[in-house]
């Protein structure tokens, strides 16, 4: 999707870094951990696909607070929790949004529950995603982290920061490239120094939030990844059960960042929550009509003719295969150098296309092979995919020069529109399952 640009709100006197993606009918506060960058995060291309996805629920709000990212830095960079809900704040206001669902994830999930129990007036719904209220233990609450284990997990963490390799850490199941790493090492380098991870890692080991719990009133939703290692699954059935009418969802998994591991199942559950019904997804697959058109012989004609001269017929080529496919409605995907891809609505209009491209090159001294098919494609952009482009390559490459031949699928769709076709028996398709029955069209 589009990315959008990047605004600034006031909390007090310094400037809040916010974006907003997408349109009603609710809107979702995005809340991240302690320290993020709005326009960095677009580069993580499965974080990209969150937020898109989210956007069909809502319009949602990304915000850098103080102290990080594009935002104004923070006086001392450490900031309490209630200086953290003032941000949240600014951008609602800002925005013009009265009243929100907050959804929160890992080291975010503090200033969330915090913001939910103080401003109730704000919060719409509550969404905490792999998060919790306390990370060490304490008295009365066994779910949190050995206490004496806080220097070890320092002086182990701050090393890893800005290499990305906490990203297979925390999800050893996930099969990550060196891309992906790399991705992500540029993003915890945008987002801040490994001295104010420290810092900010050390507010996140003291944060105790357990007495807000039961003081929100939105109707909340935990979801936990149950081999989370960031924040063990116990704490976040902790919060389930002090939360007051608090849905709990425990997913399979271990991906601590939402947008890796099962995203749909987490989706899901988001949409269910919010809306009542599960996501239906967005289908990227399309019924159509697909033409491969192809020069006969061009290897040897451009020998012959040279450089110039080839050039030239291939531009008047062009420009008869872009004319007929415009002409019966159809859109040219590509040119192939010597040929071109295009998709039809129907078989009718790709086969009366394909006879003008015959006939146009032919008048060019030229002779084109077409191949038309019709099946499930898969869109990809401006591009299509799928076994049905697949099996249109195939079809085209058995033709003579000069024939336009179909799969029986097209000769069976277009029964009743006076097209004639002789019977070119079965065939084997390179990579393709099955045998297929071939026709060419005779007029």
């Amino acid at each position: 999707m589009e990315r959008p640009k990047t605004q600034y709100a006031k909390s007090g006197d310094l400037h809040i870094a916010y974006q907003t993606l997408g349109q009603g009918p609710s809107d979702i506060v995005f809340l991240f951990p302690y320290l993020t960058h709005v326009e960095a995060g677009w580069e993580i291309p499965e974080l990209a696909h969150f937020y898109e996805e989210l956007t069909r629920l809502g319009r949602v709000v990304l915000f850098d607070a103080a102290g990080s990212g594009m935002s104004d830095p923070a006086p001392g960079l450490i900031r309490t929790l209630d200086s953290w809900t003032n941000d949240v704040v600014a951008v609602m206001d800002a925005v013009g949004i009265a009243r929100a669902t907050i959804l929160c994830t890992d080291s975010a999930g503090g200033k969330a529950m915090l913001f939910a129990a103080t401003y109730p007036e704000r919060v719409s719904n509550l969404i905490l995603i792999n998060t919790s209220a306390k990370v060490l233990r304490a008295d009365g609450y066994p779910e949190g982290l050995p206490v004496e284990g806080r220097k070890r997990f320092l002086d182990w963490y701050l090393p890893q920061w800005a290499k990305g390799t906490l990203l297979r850490f925390y999800s050893k199941s996930t099969n990550f490239s060196e891309d992906d790493i790399e991705r992500h090492a540029r993003l915890e380098r945008h987002v801040a120094s490994p001295g104010a991870v420290r810092q900010n890692l050390n507010l996140l080991l003291d944060m105790d939030v357990r007495e807000a719990l039961p003081l929100i009133q939105a109707p909340t939703l935990v979801v936990h990844r149950r081999d989370n290692r960031a924040f063990p699954v116990a704490q976040g059935r902790y919060l389930a059960t002090h939360i007051p009418n608090a849905k709990y969802v425990e997913l399979p998994g271990d991906a601590h960042a939402i947008w890796w591991g099962d995203v749909k199942g987490m989706l899901d559950e988001i949409s269910e929550f919010l809306t009542g019904v599960r996501q239906v997804p967005v289908t990227n697959r399309t019924l159509a009509t697909i033409l491969f058109s192809d020069i006969v012989g061009s290897t040897e004609q451009a020998a012959k003719l040279g450089d110039q001269r080839w050039r030239e017929l291939l531009d008047r080529h062009d420009k008869c295969l872009e004319e007929a496919v415009g002409r019966f409605q159809g859109r040219l995907v590509k040119k192939t150098g010597d040929g071109g891809l295009a998709t039809f609505q129907g078989p009718t209009r790709a086969i009366e296309a394909a006879r003008a491209i015959r006939d146009g090159t032919r008048a060019l001294g030229l002779e084109v092979r077409v191949g038309v098919h019709t099946g499930e494609c898969e869109l990809r952009g401006e591009d299509v995919g799928g076994i049905a482009v697949h099996i249109a390559s195939r079809i085209t490459a058995l033709a003579s020069g000069g024939e336009l031949l179909v799969s029986r699928t097209v000769k069976d769709l277009v029964i009743g529109s006076g097209t004639a076709f002789e019977d070119r028996g079965m065939h084997t398709l390179k990579g393709v399952p099955d045998q297929w029955h071939l026709y060419i069209v005779t007029q």
